[in-house]
């Protein structure tokens, strides 16, 4: 009967067996805190005979919800069928059906999705005769969220002025108002939206002391996974539940608090011991998951942290090898070297491919991986998200591209003839196609002629589009690849549209555009690259993409995610790239302390999810708004104590490294470690003089002194001719050798 409780060391044991009073159990990365918490769940029904109808049990997701009841019900049996248990919204969800009468809905309350709150927040700016670009319902839908989890009614906002000259600050004073209208419509229609849940429970048992003595009387045990991640109204709720018996035990992490963005408060669990002197602190700190190197190494970075509550993780697994560190010359560079180092390990180890995973802070960064892999034949899939060239703002750019280069391209104008919306309705797109059809010429031809075959209102917008396609085509004529994209972003609105949508999904959208635009630049810039049209970067794209990784359901294949989609997630080898300042950490983090430790937690988050190897990459120079910019390895590399990093074996030039000087880094190949590195400076970007003018190159021979507008002054040491072109390698001298086309290059020529 107890054989469950054979399994666990004396801090998990602690934790499943002292069931009363309040309790804080820290379960440090890998240290099986799902184990004893469904064990103390279990050993509650078995041993001390709690009805499982008492007992609450709230996890964040579905399937951990799932996974725990499988597991209690392995060691109990059926019973656990009983529990309250779930995620907080499903669990009050329920509470709610059977109260909501007492303030004012049917218990039969529609539930609004989060697409269902956004299109009646449209309506309501709608109706209020209010600018739809301005107050875009996903940005106005997050701030009433935020709003209701900090237990803000809309009473309270409109009666708060900071909240107010925030709104006005930011051009949206009416958002209190919509806030308002928008409550007033959930409530007449009998709805709750996903926020209400917790918002309504918590109005419930504040006007309602009744129900609430009620639930306090019948729900004997609460139990909090992940109870880092919990926001205000969350934590108000638990304890309204818990203050009779005080029977609360939370389970978590303060070290991986990362989801500050959604509403979680660290200070949940950072002050939990000031709402209940007498709780009882367990710390689960032996690390099941890894080897030492990665574990050691993870402390060393999340110590640099203030707020944090003590604990020292360690582990009795094997020492394992030291993080290699790859450095590439550029992004797209990373990506190859990433993807080969994925092939080099499977086959020296005999891993699968699905044993991989490449972890980056944001969704773009998944390009540059994407395409190596694609190009050495390895399977992926991108987990929580699209393919970069199947998400919805690429294929609209690209689609806006091809049929700017070819006008009979249909699937392209579908997509784009109402996008961004010009006032061209499917009854106006059935009507161009019928037209087309009945005389027997092309849909661009109808809309060439629009005043001829439509007539009515959409006519104008119609000439218009034409008009704005042929100016595009013109661009194209005239310019490179990248010139020619970038124009097309802007003039047609793309660009504008996502750049205005400041949600946190507003945001990853446009910077998925701007790489779009950075892979441009980086084709046209390419020396190798001797056709520099967007129709040859846009055959390349079909190249790379056109075998869909997705057709088969083959499970091997290496994973790609962001860091926040991995917590509690492990694998025997993760990449973490993109391992540079403004990126990783974020620029949009750095304006506090709270938020660059934040950022910290997230890479201590990512450390931790390797078992056996880690791999940590960054580029010197990566493309940034169509521009390359030379960037700063991240500090978060300094974080982790020098012993347990190495450079990677594939390289052997000392410039590879990203602190030190050459016998710094030869020391750390060879196996010495000095004590503390010096760090070293990257090449600041060369800014030409304002009257710099390209020379004619015809007549560039070797031993010449040029300036380039990026590279600043080097020496031609070599001239290559490959066709009609010709090429000079050219060693500049901060940023080194560099081969460049000479039709491309605008090199101006000085005297020696």
């Amino acid at each position: 009967m107890d054989e469950y409780l054979k399994t666990l060391n004396p801090p998990q044991h602690e934790g499943v067996v002292n069931t009363e009073g309040p309790c804080m159990i820290i379960a440090g990365a890998g240290s099986g805190k799902t184990r004893v918490l469904t064990y103390r769940i279990a050993h509650l029904i078995q041993k001390q005979g709690v009805d499982p109808f008492n007992i609450m049990a709230l996890t964040f997701t579905n399937k951990a919800a799932r996974e725990m009841r499988e597991r209690i019900e392995h060691v109990v049996g059926s019973d656990a069928r009983n529990l309250w248990m779930g995620t907080f919204h499903s669990v009050f969800a329920r509470m709610l059906r059977a109260e909501a009468h007492h303030i004012g809905y049917p218990n039969d309350f529609t539930i609004y999705d989060t697409d269902d709150s956004k299109s009646l927040i449209k309506s309501v700016v709608k109706e209020m005769g209010l600018d739809e670009t301005q107050y875009k319902a996903s940005t106005v839908y997050n701030r009433i969220s935020a709003a209701k989890n900090k237990l803000i009614s809309w009473q309270d906002y409109l009666a708060n002025p900071m909240l107010l000259g925030d709104d006005a600050a930011n051009m949206r004073p009416e958002i209190g108002n919509i806030y308002r209208k928008y409550a007033e419509r959930c409530f007449k229609s009998g709805a709750m939206d996903f926020d209400d849940l917790l918002f309504n429970t918590d109005k419930l048992f504040k006007e309602h002391l009744d129900v609430l003595n009620k639930y306090q009387h019948r729900i004997q045990y609460v139990l909090v996974d992940e109870f880092q991640d919990t926001n205000l109204c969350q934590y108000f709720i638990i304890r309204k539940l818990a203050a009779v018996r005080q029977n609360v035990c939370v389970v978590g992490d303060d070290a991986q608090s990362i989801y500050a963005f959604r509403g979680a408060d660290i200070s949940n669990i950072l002050n939990f011991e000031k709402d209940y002197p007498e709780l009882r602190i367990i710390k689960l700190e032996q690390n099941y998951r890894s080897t030492k190197t990665i574990v050691d190494a993870a402390n060393s970075v999340i110590a640099k942290n203030k707020a944090q509550l003590p604990k020292n993780v360690w582990t009795a697994n094997e020492d394992g090898t030291l993080i290699e560190l790859i450095k590439a010359v550029s992004d797209n560079e990373e990506g190859k070297l990433v993807a080969s180092s994925i092939f080099e390990e499977k086959m020296q180890h005999q891993y699968s491919f699905s044993d991989f995973v490449v972890l980056y802070r944001t969704n773009s960064q998944s390009r540059s991986i994407e395409e190596a892999l694609r190009r050495m034949n390895i399977k992926y899939k991108v987990v929580g998200g699209l393919s970069f060239y199947q998400r919805k703002e690429i294929k609209d750019l690209l689609a806006y591209l091809r049929y700017s280069l070819n006008q009979q391209d249909e699937a392209s104008f579908r997509r784009i003839i109402n996008l961004p919306k010009r006032g061209i309705g499917d009854t106006t797109i059935d009507k161009i196609v019928v037209a087309a059809n009945d005389h027997s010429i092309s849909i661009w031809q109808v809309l060439e002629n629009a005043h001829s075959f439509l007539g009515g209102r959409s006519t104008g917008a119609v000439e218009d589009f034409v008009t704005k396609i042929k100016r595009f085509g013109v661009e194209i004529q005239n310019k490179d690849a990248y010139e020619a994209a970038s124009e097309i972003a802007k003039s047609s609105g793309l660009l504008k549209e996502l750049y205005e949508d400041k949600t946190a999904e507003g945001l990853s959208r446009f910077e998925n555009v701007q790489e779009l635009l950075n892979a441009i630049k980086e084709f046209v810039d390419d020396p190798e690259k001797e056709d520099k049209s967007l129709g040859a970067f846009l055959q390349e794209v079909s190249l790379v993409t056109g075998q869909d990784e997705n057709k088969d359901n083959d499970p091997d294949k290496v994973t790609l995610m962001t860091i926040h989609m991995a917590k509690g997630l492990e694998f025997k080898n993760v990449y973490i790239v993109g391992m540079e300042e403004d990126l990783f950490p974020s620029q949009m983090m750095l304006s506090s302390r709270a938020e660059l430790e934040e950022e910290r937690r997230l890479f201590y988050v990512a450390i931790t999810r390797a078992q056996k190897k880690l791999f940590l990459s960054y580029a010197v120079t990566r493309y940034r708004f169509g521009r390359l910019k030379n960037c700063e390895p991240s500090r978060f590399l300094d974080d982790i104590d020098q012993r347990f990093i190495k450079v990677s074996s594939k390289f052997n030039s000392s410039d590879l490294f990203y602190t030190p000087n050459a016998s710094y880094a030869k020391n750390f190949v060879s196996g010495m470690r000095p004590s503390k590195p010096v760090s070293k400076p990257q090449p600041t970007a060369y800014k030409p003089p304002a009257d710099f003018t390209p020379s004619d190159t015809h007549g560039l021979k070797e031993g010449m002194r040029v300036e380039h507008p990026k590279f600043g002054f080097g020496t031609v040491i070599k001239m290559e001719e490959q066709g009609a072109e010709r090429k000079a390698r050219i060693n500049f001298a901060d940023f080194g050798e560099k081969t460049l086309l000479l039709s491309f290059a605008k090199l101006k020529i000085h005297e020696n």
